[in-house]
């Protein structure tokens, strides 16, 4: 009788048959099988069966595994998932067997992988609580945790959001890292399901309860008022004081009664500060405040303070063209003007005698109260030397001197130590038209001079040269009266005519209209050295002056008039374009030459 083979039967964790001929032959035995087929049923009633699982869910798993990398979660699918470690904020307080919530991404990957997300599983649980915070602007605490790009990332309801930078505060904080941990009511102002963005704002509660503040503060501010603030923002013109959700502005004249060359060295940002209420407009929007109305005016009794006459001490602080101010305490200056440095010196500059900086002494000339001013000077600290000039150097006198200092218009000679007179340009000579010192005088030089005049007041005293001989001009209407024929050597070409001189030194003017020849300018057939024949044709004698004409020197000689034309040609390749750039060189090099006084 043939031996009936046993058929054996089981069923799998979903409940389904499972006949087990085919593991008959296995590795396994069949009571082997059934034990793993019954565990597997009882470990997915635990955690769930494997068709129940469908991506797009939160589903609850099992911590399997923990390294440095991954969290390996059993959700009682085929196979288990990594969730990244960069995922959980409490790693440290995780274990092995933990149960913990996970979204389902995918069931396979490219490579056959189980894809779990615990960010996404947090984010989706706290999503309706952070859209409703949105929808009804409700104030939210959101813990600071570390610098991304733009801002900072904040913990809220334990998903990551984004603070930018420019919601942070109402102004730049500098140190974002001191921040950094810090927990602060914040208002959610953008959410993106789909992309799971979440933007909080700190500066939008700050604003609403700047203009709270502000309210508060516009309806009780007075002009005279003394209120606390902080300091906003400095610029090079004054401070900008926050005085509760309004700002006012501190302008520099009004920090100190001194001089504040930089609003930075009194104030600093952040800084809390008392100032008064100086006036604001009906809209309250521009405030005025000040600083050193908290402190009486330290001109108040200046009179007794500062005397006039009185010597004083103080430090340089500004040199300007005209003068420098002096600091003679916190507040109250004076200036010590160019023209009160020196009895002496023509000072070019202040900067010449003082510099910023210097302690000097300084006595007190004048006080204007109402206009905050005092006038001091130098020169009074020692005794004026023009005090009793005129009888030392009387007019008439006739005394040796030393030239000091050449300029345009003549020439300045120490008299003596700290006295010098000038010579002007028009007392150099009798018969000559002198342009420049520089062709008469030279630095140093010692020369005899007549004192002419003097203004003691001014401190000036008249020179002459030519005043040492008499005035030869009426000898000199005699010997070139008019119809004078005579000849003189080219001297000067100038754009209206020639300058000749004779032998005697007289010089005589040529009109251009009188040389002869009908040209632009005297240079484009004259040269300097060239001898011409003129007649005298007016004689000035009051205006010491004499005039001629070539023109008329060969009047009724037309012939000879034109040799002379023909002995003078137009110069090849000369213009009046060139002559003139010479002209203005010319100028331009006397100018530099000339020196001013010291």
């Amino acid at each position: 009788m043939a031996k009936t083979k046993k058929v054996l039967k089981a069923v799998d964790a979903n409940g389904n048959n499972v006949d087990l001929k085919e593991f008959e032959e296995g590795f396994h035995s069949t009571e082997e099988i059934t034990r793993i087929l019954n565990e597997y049923k009882t470990k997915g009633d635990e955690i769930g069966s494997v068709v129940d699982i469908v991506p797009g869910e939160i589903v609850k798993g099992k911590i399997l595994q923990i390294n440095d990398k991954d969290v390996y979660v059993g959700i009682g699918y085929k196979s288990d998932g990594a969730v990244s470690t960069a995922e959980f904020r409490n790693l440290e307080d995780l274990k092995v067997g933990d149960d913990i919530e996970v979204y389902v991404e995918k069931l396979e990957d490219s490579d056959g992988n189980l894809v779990l997300s615990k960010s996404r599983a947090d984010f989706l649980r706290v999503w309706d609580r952070i859209n409703e915070a949105h929808d009804n602007k409700e104030i939210v605490q959101g813990k600071l945790t570390k610098r991304v790009k733009g801002g900072i990332a904040v913990d809220l309801f334990g998903v990551d959001a984004f603070l930018p930078g420019s919601q942070i505060d109402l102004r730049q904080i500098p140190d974002l890292d001191s921040i950094l941990g810090k927990t602060f009511d914040l208002r959610v102002i953008k959410v993106n399901k789909t992309r799971r963005n979440i933007v909080v704002s700190r500066r939008a509660l700050l604003e609403e309860e700047r203009d709270k503040q502000r309210g508060e503060v516009i309806a009780k501010i007075e002009k005279g008022q003394v209120r606390k603030g902080i300091v906003k923002n400095i610029t090079d013109f004054g401070v900008f004081i926050d005085l509760g959700g309004v700002d006012g502005l501190l302008h520099i004249t009004d920090m100190s009664w001194g001089r504040v060359n930089d609003p930075k060295n009194l104030l600093q940002l952040h800084q809390e500060v008392d100032v008064m209420v100086l006036d604001f407009n009906e809209e309250k929007d521009r405030i005025s405040l000040g600083l050193k109305q908290l402190q009486d005016h330290p001109w108040k009794d200046i009179d007794d303070k500062f005397p006039e006459n009185s010597h004083v001490s103080g430090k340089i602080v500004s040199v300007t063209e005209y003068g420098a101010f002096m600091e003679l305490e916190k507040g109250i200056e004076g200036l010590i003007h160019i023209s009160e440095m020196s009895w002496t010196q023509h000072i070019k500059h202040p900067s010449k005698i003082v510099s910023v900086g210097d302690i000097v002494k300084a006595v007190v000339l004048k006080i204007d109260k109402e206009a905050n001013k005092i006038s001091l000077g130098l020169k009074q600290l020692m005794e004026d030397p023009w005090k009793g000039v005129r009888d030392e150097f009387p007019i008439g006198k006739i005394m040796k001197g030393k030239i000091r200092n050449l300029a345009a218009f003549g020439a300045f000679v120490e008299l003596k130590d700290g006295i010098d007179g000038l010579i002007h340009i028009s007392d150099i000579s009798w018969i000559k038209k002198i342009l420049n010192p520089g062709e008469v005088f030279k630095k140093g030089q010692e020369i005899e001079v007549k004192v002419i005049d003097i203004d003691e007041d001014k401190h000036r005293i008249s020179l002459g040269i030519k005043q040492l001989t008499e005035d030869p001009w009426n000898d000199l209407a005699k010997k070139y009266n008019i119809g004078t024929k005579c000849e003189g050597k080219i001297v000067r070409i100038l754009d209206r005519g020639i300058v000749v001189e004779f032998e005697d030194g007289v010089e005589g003017n040529i009109p251009t209209k009188e040389i002869g020849s009908q040209v632009e300018h005297p240079a484009l057939i004259f040269s300097i050295g060239d001898k011409v024949p003129a007649e005298v044709i007016e004689f000035d004698l009051d205006g010491q002056k004499i005039v001629l004409s070539i023109a008329e020197y060969f009047k009724g000689n037309a012939g000879e008039l034109e040799k002379f034309k023909a002995a003078h040609p137009i110069k090849k390749g000369l213009t009046l374009e060139k002559i003139r750039a010479d002209e203005e060189a010319a100028r331009n090099a006397l100018e530099a030459d000339d020196d001013d006084e010291d």
